[in-house]
């Protein structure tokens, strides 16, 4: 589930392993920033959907294999018919709400879910709802109950992960996978590795060796609205945003607005347009000690538009702050069509 950074590594081993049917679900196409991490991708893959891609890929590696590619999103809908099909489902997943689905999807399937989860420089693996004499194993709910506020959830884009760790944890994943379809080793069934590429560390921590007590009966009906997670409509359905094209035309029109950055000082440091660095954490925490003038336009960007986005809302719904705009895709945005001579990241 995931053919992104953990799903490269994932693929390519499980491939040259001889694992004999290899299902790909992803409806994500590939896109220059993933091949920091995402190594079954070139240049030459990007803008192709990365389900075929992989596919192609992987067929290179072992023409002998089954692979079979669902190019679509993951949902209630779909999931249970899809893991039908499959003994083992590995979780390559990004975010909280198909964290879940994929987790309940297998308790109630009777799958087991090889997990693993990056973020920055540390990454996690484990093996949920193994069969044991009795029962099955602890799966994802015994360990995270109920998902974190929105407001803690990680998010890989705008957080980063170092282009290594994906590779690292996504072969340790692979290995899970193997352990548990050959039948051998002692596969991480209720423990869960913890690894930090900083210092090169890792913990194990260990869970217990009774069977899952929390119990799904089914599906839910809404799994972003479970983890509070607005659709990209809902969340931004309030915001103005402007263009890169509209925001070239007003620099070149010389007309007058005010252009904030919410980005880090280091990412300001790297590659900048000229806006004033107000950086988000100051924007939210400390936006009263900020100038905003009502009588001309206020442009805030980030990096993709996201940072900027949760800036625009939070001073909204604080001071009112009607004359805010988003630029749309922010700094990347502008590098990709209109001045293709700024470094991208």
């Amino acid at each position: 589930v995931g053919a992104g950074g953990l799903g490269s590594p994932v693929l390519m081993y499980l491939a040259a392993a001889g694992i004999g049917k290899i299902g790909i679900v992803d409806d994500d196409k590939v896109d220059e920033t993933n091949l920091q991490r995402q190594v079954i991708y070139g240049h030459g893959d990007i803008g192709r959907y990365k389900v075929i891609v992989a596919q192609e890929k992987i067929k290179d590696i072992n023409p002998h294999i089954q692979v079979e590619v669902h190019r679509y999103r993951l949902t209630k809908d779909n999931a249970l018919n899809l893991f039908e099909g499959y003994d083992i489902i590995a979780d390559g997943t990004d975010n909280f709400a198909i964290r879940y689905l994929v987790n309940d999807a297998c308790v109630l399937l009777g799958k087991v879910n090889v997990f693993a989860s990056i973020y920055r420089y540390d990454g996690q693996v484990a093996v949920f709802n193994a069969p044991l004499a009795e029962g099955r194993s602890i799966h994802y709910r015994d360990i995270f109950p109920a998902p974190p506020a929105p407001e803690d959830m990680p998010n890989c884009a705008e957080g980063g992960v170092i282009g290594v760790l994906p590779g690292i944890i996504g072969a340790m994943q692979a290995t899970e996978v193997i352990k548990i379809a050959a039948q051998i080793g002692e596969p991480l069934i209720g423990k869960m590795f913890i690894f930090d590429a900083l210092t090169f560390q890792s913990r194990l921590l260990k869970y217990s060796d009774e069977a899952s007590v929390t119990p799904v009966t089914e599906l839910l009906e809404d799994y972003n609205h479970y983890c509070k997670i607005r659709t990209v409509k809902d969340k931004y359905m309030q915001l103005k945003e402007i263009t890169v094209q509209e925001l070239k035309a007003m620099q070149d029109a010389n007309e007058d607005f005010k252009f904030i950055d919410v980005r880090e000082k280091r990412e300001f440091d790297f590659v900048n347009m000229g806006a004033e660095l107000i950086q988000l954490g100051k924007v939210l925490n400390e936006g009263e000690k900020f100038e905003y003038p009502e009588d001309k336009k206020v442009v805030v960007h980030c990096r993709s538009g996201k940072r900027s986005g949760d800036a625009i809302l939070a001073l909204q719904d604080k001071y009112g702050y009607e004359n805010l705009y988003n630029l749309k895709g922010g700094i990347i945005a502008y590098a990709n069509e209109i001045d293709k001579s700024l470094p991208t990241y």
